[in-house]
């Protein structure tokens, strides 16, 4: 019996052996690979598994810390900062090679003066992407180095202050930027977006400092932001696909912003000959219907296919703009509609706005329609009505109410609106 558990003893050991050797001879680029896919933690413990994997870890180009890489149960915030500090000043003392992505973001991280070195260290290397996201403490001032990392590609940052230095001539390079909860001053801002030449994604959220927003980017498709601002134009944005933009706080159409024959709507779209998919969120209907609304755009947008709109159904100016919207885009495909009850009384409410006859046959092309939010007053079963009544090929309507309060009303309602398109699917969702 001693012969054969040795026997087999043996045998297993020589298939560890040989399992060990797989993996100690695997091809140099195939370890990169797995290296590169497992978090900075993991990745360093793979230098127990053989003498060939010892420092092969020290040669990743990508190094990214976050949750995942520290393992801290403490609440003592000293205790946190201080092993999130060793951790990565031991991997980049170790590290030997270029560091093509660096990403810093940690829940408990404040904005320590060791950023400072660490974005010191890897500005010496050929960087294309930096993140940074400081979750707690005041806005991070970032060092002015980090405006020399010419390769950068991609900058993400998140709670920081910007302010380059002045010999600052922008990313030639820089393909994406976002930017989040960020302050930065206006001139700053302009001279930044205008300096990225081969900008092509650009985010902006929650930012202070800004509030005429000037995008000066030839090169740029995809425009996200969502913030407090009171203007926004395009200069030389031709290129501009796909934009989603939100204004945060309600405006109203005095007279200041309303007189003589100036028009938002008009200055937001022309130079935006090529948008294939917007999305107006928040109250920035409400700033589009500032000054004179016509009733269509002079130069339609005919790529745009996807059009979602925050919209008050009984706001007669919201109604107007969104009416003209719609006539603009002859080959419109999806439609999204999301209610947005006004906290305030307006000095002109619409209640009978939808109800005429605006133009038969309006969507030759429209397919799916998602209204959300509604509550069922008139307005709203209007809009209903008159979409139903004007899309000839219209194959789905979903309809998904605020809450269940009329939800009985409003389906049968919705059943009777039917008939009124012979092709449409009307399909209702619980809210």
């Amino acid at each position: 019996m001693s012969s054969v558990i040795q026997r087999e003893s043996s045998r297993l050991s020589s298939k560890t052996d040989t399992e060990l050797d797989k993996i100690s001879n695997l091809p140099g680029h195939v370890i990169d690979q797995i290296l590169s896919r497992l978090p900075i933690r993991d990745a360093v413990r793979s230098s127990v598994l053989s003498r060939k994997w010892r420092y092969k870890w020290a040669t990743i180009p990508c190094l990214v810390f976050d949750n995942q890489c520290f393992d801290v149960s403490s609440q003592d915030q000293t205790f946190i900062k201080n092993k999130v500090v060793n951790i990565i000043d031991h991997v980049l003392l170790l590290h030997n090679g270029p560091i093509h992505k660096f990403k810093l973001s940690h829940r408990d991280l404040l904005g320590v003066t060791d950023i400072d070195r660490w974005i010191l260290c890897i500005s010496r290397s050929s960087i294309k992407e930096f993140v940074l996201e400081i979750w707690k403490g005041q806005r991070y001032k970032p060092p002015s180095c980090l405006f020399s990392c010419q390769n950068l590609i991609h900058l993400e940052l998140f709670n920081c202050l910007l302010k380059p230095p002045l010999t600052f001539k922008g990313f030639k390079n820089l393909r994406s930027l976002d930017l989040q909860h960020i302050t930065i001053t206006q001139d700053v801002f302009e001279k930044l977006i205008s300096s990225c030449p081969s900008l092509e994604r650009l985010t902006l959220m929650n930012f202070t400092g800004v509030t005429h927003l000037i995008i000066d980017a030839p090169n740029l498709q995809f425009f996200d932001i969502g913030g407090i601002f009171e203007d926004v134009s395009f200069l030389n944005t031709f290129h501009l696909a796909l934009v989603s933009i939100g204004l945060y706080v309600n405006t109203e159409n005095d007279e200041n912003n309303a007189r003589g024959n100036s028009s938002k709507l008009l200055r937001f779209f022309v130079n935006l000959p090529h948008i294939r998919r917007l999305e107006i969120q928040s109250y920035f209907l409400k700033y589009l219907a500032m000054g004179y609304v016509p009733s269509r755009l002079p130069n339609p947008c005919v790529d745009l296919n996807h059009l979602s709109i925050r919209i008050d159904f009984d706001d007669l100016e919201e109604n107007t703009a969104a009416l003209c919207l719609l006539r603009s885009c002859p080959n419109l495909q999806e439609l999204e509609m999301l209610a947005r009850p006004d906290e305030q009384t307006s000095m002109e409410r619409s209640t009978n706005f939808w109800e005429d006859d605006h133009w038969s046959s309006l969507f030759a092309h429209l397919r799916m329609v998602k209204v959300v939010g509604i509550s069922g007053v008139k307005s709203e079963m209007d809009f209903i009505k008159f979409l139903l009544s004007n899309s000839p090929v219209l194959e789905l309507l979903t309809v998904k109410p605020a809450s269940q309060e009329g939800e009985w009303e409003l389906m049968k309602e919705l059943l009777r609106f039917r008939r009124a398109s012979i092709f449409a699917e009307v399909i209702y969702l619980d809210p």
